[in-house]
């Protein structure tokens, strides 16, 4: 009986020795998932972290490329305005050049006009004489229009008839009407029926009515 006893004794000490053991691995394991949790949430901030820190460089670099992009077509814009602005200034030298370069008669001065009429000999004159005379004629009423153009300017009519799309008629009329004083010959040649008179005048402001 007493030894009966003694075995139920150390049967109920074993078994709350183990059940302690037990208790401390369960109480181990706890402990250790706790902490592979604690760093799992870590590294899920930190992973969290670097995308946010990624997120925002991505940003950045978006931005910096705006800018650089929007600070190249400033600096497009500046240059198109700038030839521009260069190109309007050459025109504009330009025009006062050819301007500078025409005659322009001024008050109290005179322009000296010199034009070359041409003229030619009909085929059915009697002799030279009347060949060369008959040209000179001609040639001194070219010279005199060629004056006209010069100081009055040429009026020009044109006229195109279009059929089908296709030009079936043109025509283009020049006239000029003015009153040419103290016009000089110069010189005149005749050569093979053909007659050239240079003729000069001398204009001045005053001829001209106000």
């Amino acid at each position: 009986m007493k030894y009966f006893i003694l075995l139920i004794a150390l049967l109920s000490a074993s078994s709350l020795f183990g059940a302690d053991q037990v208790q401390t691995v369960d109480t181990k394991v706890i402990q250790l998932t706790n902490a592979e949790l604690q760093r799992a949430i870590a590294e899920a901030n930190l992973a969290k972290k670097e995308a946010t820190f990624a997120q925002i460089e991505a940003m950045q670099a978006k931005a910096a490329l705006a800018r650089e992009k929007a600070d190249r077509e400033d600096e497009a814009v500046k240059i198109a305005e700038a030839a521009e602005a260069q190109a309007q200034a050459e025109a504009e030298a330009q025009a006062e050049a050819d301007a500078e370069a025409q005659d322009v008669l001024k008050e109290n001065s005179t322009m000296y006009i010199s034009v070359v009429g041409q003229g030619v000999a009909p085929m059915n004159t009697t002799s030279p004489a009347q060949a060369y005379a008959l040209a000179k004629r001609a040639a001194i009423a070219d010279a005199y229009r060629a004056i006209a153009e010069k100081v009055k300017g040429v009026r020009i009519d044109g006229q195109d008839l279009i059929k089908n799309m296709m030009v079936k008629r043109s025509t283009i009329r020049t006239s000029v009407k003015a009153m040419v004083r103290n016009a000089n010959v110069v010189e005149t040649t005749f050569k093979e029926g053909l007659c050239e008179v240079e003729m000069e005048i001398v204009i001045s402001h005053s001829d001209f009515p106000q």
